[in-house]
């Protein structure tokens, strides 16, 4: 019996303790740790061992004693690497005077971001007004900040800096997009930031905190694992590490075409609150998500680095596999090893670690191409559904053709484009393709929706150029197929668009992009096709090493470095010098090639005495032709948030106003150019070098049997000039002074009926 019953108690015991262990445990040492604070309270001379001795008492005014050289500490060693910490003060260090800053950052390439985060700050700007007057915290007006605009290094490697103290939240509403954008380059400069061994660890830890919302689409991205709002999310990431994990409010997420509108509401309603916390606190919050104390999610954990210390064990440190298998992501962890083997056994000599410096970016989406590298257009990105909805036939990864509106109005006899009146180019034998859908440049005058990828280099898969050229022949030709049944398509015509003869190299993007541009160019050429390739001015290495093209455009939109940026809003910093060096690569070609300054008129942007900006643009680049072209307006042009509308739009006669001012500045800096031609139809005029003028006539067609002639002959290096295959005379039609409409066609109104072409040069009184 006595047996049974100690039994019984002992297993009551041990039921007792796995139920109760937790609290007992921390009665416990809440037990130990008052004794020990009254200890040290009331008891001078009391050495206690059980717990190592700290400190001394600063009454006593004595050292703490060192430990004896001949004392092991037991237990393995701590040895101190990289960059020391500063400890945090948020807890016992708060400043509820100085004022509070919302910076609202946004990235919009079709300006639906833009709008949406407008739109916030105007509400967030009278949500701080009340938390002002309930709280007594000032407030400050809340600033929109464009992610495009700002230098990075302003914002994000410190908060900045003001006359008067102010504590900043940052909040970014980013969309998330498959091709390179704003958003990739700020990714990499977090990214660096944090990896730099210069900079503290967490740069932005002064920040109040920061929170970010994405939008998404769906459809082409269903959930989250295949890439719905992976760059907010990335973004989130990586502002965690640099702020010290002082995540505001935890990232939010919305579908463009479904629940963006309710989303956003709770997630702006869930900062409303944190801003009204930290006002009244000066904290995040406590034991909450975005506190600054809570866990990070398991991939933020698996890639924060250590604290600054390393532990080894005296005798297994040259054994331990995963010290020789882990990677050094860090020179902080090239310093923590490098303590650590100074401070370890002096007496065994070993080889020095190898250590590899090399920098392992993570993309921001996976590889979609065997090779690894990022395909710039994959078919199952929202960007190859907006593009072949537009009319682009998509050719491998970042090529694409698309059938001008010009080809099937001269398949109908409805008029040509520009290019037949001034250089004699048949727009039903035209094809209008590019090997680059991406652009350095976000003019905002582009009609292309604003779908088209934007880069400053090239990262993604290359395409070989034969496989480019069978793809957009094909692709061309089967729209030109597809007109065969359309009213009024001309049977003589639809025979020769079947026969390619003219390829315009202008359709979207910057085809000069592409790694393989001269070996495409020859491949068109090897077919009698002419090749007119435009280029924006932003890649001088690529223009300085082109080859033979038939003709060599370069788009001038503006005569200034401000009004550059301002119109076509590139993305290298170095735009402008980038700029003048392909003007001096042009003047340097003037002999080797048929050189064209196409400039875009833009009324409020580009044409208000811009002039004689234009006539020196001109003087330094001297080009055969100088074309000027009125802005063609789409309503669905990314433009309508850069402030252009109809009212940007030159009327005809304005252009022809613009074309006689620079006419004369050139006249007056000694510049023998003339206006050669015209085509008001496309409200373009062309400008022309009198070496183009013979015997008092313009000659500014081309004579294209020559040009391929010439090839064959001397190659694509050879040596002959512009005017070895300078055409016919002008047709007189094309004449400036006579519109430039083709006289074989009838222009017709949008009802199909014929209208007579009247053309107004002249400002009506």
């Amino acid at each position: 019996m006595s047996g049974s019953w100690i039994g019984g108690l002992a297993s009551n015991a041990v039921e007792g303790w796995h139920a109760h262990r937790t609290p007992i445990i921390l009665c416990t040492l809440a037990t130990l740790a008052a004794l020990r604070v009254y200890l040290h309270l009331n008891d001078d001379g009391v050495e206690l061992n059980a717990l190592p001795k700290l400190y001394e008492k600063e009454k006593t005014g004595t050292k703490p004693k060192e430990a004896s050289p001949t004392t092991k500490a037991s237990g393995p060693k701590r040895i101190k690497g990289g960059l020391a910490k500063k400890p945090s003060t948020e807890s016992n260090e708060v400043d509820l005077t100085k004022p509070i800053k919302v910076l609202v950052f946004f990235s919009s390439i079709t300006t639906k971001t833009e709008k949406l985060a407008t739109a916030y700050v105007e509400s967030l700007s009278k949500r701080l007004a009340e938390i002002t007057a309930s709280t007594g915290r000032k407030t400050l007006a809340p600033e929109l900040l464009d992610l495009a605009e700002v230098d990075f290094d302003d914002y994000f490697i410190s908060p900045p800096k003001e006359a008067e103290p102010t504590a900043y939240l940052y909040l970014f509403l980013l969309p998330s997009y498959n091709i390179d954008s704003i958003n990739d380059t700020f990714l990499e400069h977090l990214q660096e930031t944090h990896h730099d061994f210069r900079i503290d660890t967490a740069p932005l830890a002064p920040l109040l905190g920061y929170a970010v919302f994405g939008y998404g689409d769906k459809e082409g991205w269903p959930n989250e694992n295949e890439g719905f709002c992976f760059q907010a999310k990335d973004v989130d990431k990586w502002m965690a590490k640099l702020t010290g994990r002082k995540r505001a409010y935890p990232v939010g997420m919305g579908d463009m075409k479904s629940d963006h509108v309710e989303r956003f509401a709770e997630w702006a309603s869930g900062i409303e609150d944190t801003i009204r916390h930290i006002a009244t606190t000066g904290l995040l919050g406590e034991g909450i998500p975005g506190s600054g104390a809570a866990d990070e999610s398991d991939a933020d954990v698996e890639e924060e680095y250590d604290d600054g210390e390393v532990v080894f064990d005296d005798e297994e440190v040259a054994t331990q596999k995963n010290s020789s298998s882990r990677g050094l992501d860090d020179l902080e962890d090239l310093g923590k090893m490098i303590n650590s083997s100074t401070a370890g056994d002096k007496k065994s000599k070993k080889a020095p670690i190898a250590v590899d410096f090399t920098t392992y970016g993570k993309t921001t989406a996976k590889p979609n191409h065997p090779s690894g590298a990022k395909e710039m257009v994959a078919k199952n990105s929202p960007t190859y559904t907006a593009l072949t909805k537009q009319g682009y036939a998509i050719v491998g990864s970042h090529s694409g053709v698309k059938i001008c509106r010009w080809t099937k109005s001269a398949l109908r006899g409805r008029g040509s484009c520009y290019k037949y009146s001034l250089y004699g180019i048949n727009s039903h034998q035209c094809m209008e393709t590019t090997p680059s859908l991406s652009c350095s440049n976000k003019c905002v005058f582009c009609w292309r929706h604003g779908t088209n990828p934007v880069g400053t280099n090239w990262r993604w898969v290359v395409d070989p150029p034969d496989m480019i050229f069978d793809g957009v022949k094909e692709n061309h030709y089967k729209k030109i197929k597809m007109m065969k049944g359309v009213p009024g398509v001309r049977a003589e015509r639809y025979s020769e668009a079947l026969q390619i003869r003219h390829c315009a190299l202008s359709l979207v993007g910057e085809p000069i992009f592409y790694p393989h541009i001269n070996e495409f160019l020859a491949l068109l050429h090897a077919e009698r096709i002419s090749s007119f390739l435009v280029c924006n001015a932003q890649h001088p290495d690529e223009l300085a090493a082109l080859k033979a093209v038939t003709q060599l455009y370069v788009s001038i939109d503006a005569s200034n470095k401000e009004s550059l940026k301002k119109i076509d809003r590139p993305l290298h910093r170095d735009f402008w010098e980038r700029f003048q060096r392909c003007l001096d690569i042009l003047r340097e070609k003037r002999f080797r090639h048929r050189t064209v300054f196409r400039l875009t008129l833009v009324k409020g942007f580009n044409i208000e005495d811009e002039a004689e900006g234009y006539a020196q643009l001109v003087e330094r680049g001297l080009p055969c032709f100088v074309e000027i072209k009125g802005v063609t307006y789409c309503g669905t042009s990314t433009s309508s948030n850069a402030g252009l509308s109809m009212s940007n739009v030159p009327f005809y006669w304005e252009v022809c106003e613009f074309a006689r001012a620079l006419e004369k500045r050139l006249e007056a800096k000694g510049l023998k150019y003339g206006i050669a031609a015209e085509h008001a139809h496309s409200c373009c005029i062309l400008l022309a070098s009198e070496r183009f003028k013979v015997d008092g006539k313009w000659h500014t067609h081309i004579d294209y049997k020559r040009f391929f002639e010439l090839l064959e002959e001397r190659g694509a290096d050879g040596d002959w000039t512009p005017e070895d295959y300078m055409g016919p005379p002008t047709p007189e039609w094309a004449l400036w002074g006579n519109g430039g409409f083709d006289p074989r066609d009838d222009r017709v109104d949008r009802k199909g009926r014929k209208k007579e072409a009247i053309v107004v040069r002249e400002a009506p009184e």
